[in-house]
């Protein structure tokens, strides 16, 4: 349970990184170049700031969050388990390949009598 909760948080920042990025617009515009009045409460520098700092976090957040996963991934047992368990589920009898058997001698296909042929024929 615990390890759906931690890909569920991964995927919730991951759409949150790609807003905030896709907010940002390449060699600084983006989000920034909308609060360039003098009477903003957070200049262009600022905002650009608060912009990169969150894309940062988010990445660290995402970074963290994939190592978590990989130490609560449910776990299966090892190779032999499984094999053994493989082994268990199969059939009793193993199954046969080509270099197993014998060559099948070909089988004759009997005559037509008289009686079988059609008519037209």
């Amino acid at each position: 349970m615990l390890h759906v909760i931690v890909i569920v948080l991964t995927v919730i920042v991951a759409v949150l990184l790609i807003g905030i990025v896709l907010i940002q617009k390449s060699k600084g515009g983006g989000l920034a170049s909308q609060f360039g009045g003098a009477g903003s409460v957070m200049g262009v520098r600022q905002t650009n700031n608060v912009l990169e700092k969150g894309t940062w976090w988010l990445f660290g957040i995402i970074a963290f969050l994939s190592i978590a996963s990989a130490y609560t991934m449910p776990k299966f047992g090892s190779a032999t388990e499984i094999r053994a368990s493989q082994e268990a589920a199969a059939p009793a009898a193993p199954a046969a390949n080509q270099f197993d058997t014998p060559a099948a001698a070909p089988v004759a296909t009997p005559a037509a009598t008289p009686a079988e042929t059609p008519a037209g024929e």
